[in-house]
């Protein structure tokens, strides 16, 4: 498993919503073309991911047991601390942050996110259909698009509880969780021709008392076109998560 090198970024406000170059690649329709291979969503000005993800001065307050649900302790069982090391899934949208590469195809009516890391794959539909209904809850949640202008906002729900990010890497005795009554909303405006302002919305009704963002962006790396995603293979039955092996 490789890790790549992410280039230097460079400071972009999302809120002061700044008009796209002239030189920005757009789709037959006019639409921003996001397609390509981009970094994971990073804080502008220096890197993000992992267990930094968020930042506790963007969260909202708790309600009343809010906390509870919010933070859990390691176990010290790896299928609750480190579930991926067991091949379950990371989550949304923490194997979105992950320090792996993203690619992003585009169509008229869909855009697909391939994230290098568990080869995560999220298809979404851009030609304002409503939330499914009636659906189990995923990992992932059920996701989709719509535009504002040159702003594309997916909005996703219907999500299994799981954790937000991998802060517990930081401090274990804040393992982050959501519940599933998780609702997210992404921005994505393509700024300029190598970056993507990526503002990311955590609605969760059982934990804080109103909805908080965090800003982040992407940038470019046509670089990686050349080889691609690496290929990324999870076995299951790991007896050595951690280099700590059972029998």
């Amino acid at each position: 498993m490789r890790y790549r090198l992410l280039a230097a970024i460079v400071v972009v406000i999302v809120s002061a919503a700044p008009s796209i170059s002239q030189s920005t690649p757009r789709t037959h329709d006019g639409k921003p073309d996001f397609s390509g291979f981009w970094s994971n969503p990073v804080r502008p000005g220096g890197r993000g991911g992992g267990a930094t993800t968020f930042s506790k001065e963007k969260m909202a307050p708790f309600k009343p047991g809010g906390e509870t649900l919010f933070y859990e302790r390691r176990t010290g069982d790896p299928r609750h601390d480190e579930p991926r090391a067991y091949c379950l899934p990371s989550g949304f949208p923490s194997g979105f942050f992950g320090p792996y590469p993203v690619q992003i195809v585009q169509s008229k009516d869909w855009l697909v996110m391939v994230t290098e890391f568990q080869r995560i794959t999220r298809m979404i539909p851009l030609d304002g259909r409503p939330h499914q209904k009636n659906i189990e809850p995923t990992y992932y949640g059920d996701s989709v698009g719509h535009w504002e202008g040159d702003t594309l906002v997916i909005d996703s729900t219907n999500f299994k509880r799981w954790s937000l990010d991998d802060y517990y890497y930081q401090n274990p005795k804040e393992y982050r969780m959501h519940t599933e009554a998780f609702h997210t909303i992404e921005r994505l405006r393509r700024i300029d021709a190598n970056t993507i302002a990526y503002q990311f919305t955590v609605d969760d009704p059982n934990i804080f008392t109103a909805p908080w963002s965090e800003d982040f962006e992407m940038k470019l790396h046509p670089e990686w076109e050349k080889v691609g995603l690496y290929e990324f293979v999870c076995e299951e039955n790991n007896r050595c998560p951690g280099g700590q092996c059972r029998k």
